[in-house]
């Protein structure tokens, strides 16, 4: 009699790797912007059928896929990965460089489809050894903000016990794993602030209302909300990119455009920031004889803070993955931010990161949103059980 071996999951996933590989450079090679992942999710849904995983469209180009566990039920865990790309060229050179002019993984998102792909695969070969259910949220629309709010708005995450993300990290050497107590991501709101003045000649600026100064002095006296009204052991950015206004250098603005945005790691100093910013712009803009015509808010993600418990299993099991010695508990907190937080605000989990930095390979070693970001690709492995066994582990775990 032959007795068959299953395989470990390390095992597995190691010899899946190369196919992760592929997938991720075919994802590098055809890049698509936000709401427009259209060919990207069509391959995602190709490759989860020919795994035989069902899945329910979210939106136009996002899917949730479900794996359930053949030990009966139990609880359900949220496995996400964002899959869209950036508007920018790809300078990188390589092989699978992009084929579409001005679109760029250049944040590592390609891999992120991948390695939820390869954890799929793997999860529905060890359906018997868990009860319960992994759903694998394939989103698009992070790098605007659009795309989480798709499966939360939509239901989606409803009766869900546990939510895991992860996301490649350049400034991380590949090998190391991190998962960190806390807010780790900033939120991101943005803001749109419309000045109304009267024009005139600029030889006679007492008869118009110049919204050019109104507009100038909100830009100037909102970076004091930061300065002057938040405690400095708080970090918050108070930003301004953008300034437009006037037509013509001898006529007094009428009209002014401000637009920038706020960045905090608490729900409740993000509140009070977002209400200064306005109450500050209808003070100034009515000591200035104009006056705000409209004031716009655009919710991209909320602060990102991973729940303890969770953050205990991830950095448990991370342990479990590559030694403790390389697993980074204290990583530095990034005012940049990610819709993921808006699955923390539905129910518990932890975000956590895979180093792609190779100390020796110089092409890995560009930030995010370059046009010479690359990874080094034996992080994708890493990903891929990461995913795999935080699963397997929370499922498992008798609470």
């Amino acid at each position: 009699m032959t007795v068959v071996l299953k395989q470990t999951i390390q095992e597995e996933i190691r010899q899946g790797a190369e196919n992760v590989i592929t997938l991720r450079r075919h994802f590098h090679q055809y890049p698509e912007a936000s709401l427009k992942e259209f060919k990207t999710i069509q391959k995602i849904k190709e490759e989860l059928q020919q795994l035989d995983i069902p899945f329910e469209e979210v939106g136009e180009t996002g899917v949730l896929a479900t794996v359930e566990g053949s030990k009966g039920s139990g609880k359900t865990i949220v496995l996400r990965a964002d899959i869209d790309a950036l508007e920018l060229e790809d300078a990188t050179g390589k092989s699978y460089q992009s084929k579409h002019p001005g679109l760029n993984h250049a944040c590592g998102h390609d891999g992120h489809a991948a390695a939820l792909l390869g954890a799929a695969k793997v999860l529905k070969n060890h359906r018997d050894e868990f009860a319960g259910t992994v759903k694998l949220a394939f989103q698009p629309a992070e790098e605007i903000g659009a795309g989480a709010c798709q499966f939360v708005n939509g239901g989606f995450l409803e009766d869900v016990d546990q939510v895991f993300g992860i996301h490649l990290d350049s400034n991380v050497p590949v090998g190391k794993l991190v998962a960190t107590k806390g807010a780790t991501n900033a939120s991101c709101d943005i803001f749109k602030i419309e000045v109304e003045g009267l024009s005139s000649h600029v030889a006679q600026p007492n008869v118009g209302r110049d919204a050019v100064l109104a507009a100038a002095s909100i830009v100037v006296e909102l970076q004091k909300i930061a300065a002057r009204e938040v405690s400095p052991l708080d970090p918050v950015v108070v930003g301004i990119g953008v300034l437009d206004a006037g037509t013509r250098y001898n006529i007094v603005a009428n009209h002014a455009r401000i637009e920038g945005t706020v960045r905090a790691f608490s729900h409740e100093t993000r509140a009070f920031v977002l209400k200064r910013v306005e109450e500050i712009s209808e003070q100034i803009a009515q000591a200035h004889r104009t006056k705000i015509a409209s004031f716009e808010i655009h919710d991209a993600a909320g602060p990102l803070i991973n729940e303890d418990n969770a953050t205990a299993l991830a950095q448990k099991v991370a342990a479990e993955i590559v030694g403790s010695e390389n697993v980074v508990t204290d990583y530095t907190k990034s005012l940049g931010a990610d819709d993921f937080a808006q699955f923390l605000l539905k129910a518990p989990g932890v975000y956590g990161r895979v180093g792609t930095r190779n100390l020796d390979n110089p092409d890995t070693q560009y930030g995010h949103h370059h046009e010479k970001f690359d990874i080094d690709e034996a992080g994708l492995a890493l990903a891929t059980e990461f995913h795999v066994k935080y699963a397997l582990t929370y499922l498992n775990s008798i609470e």
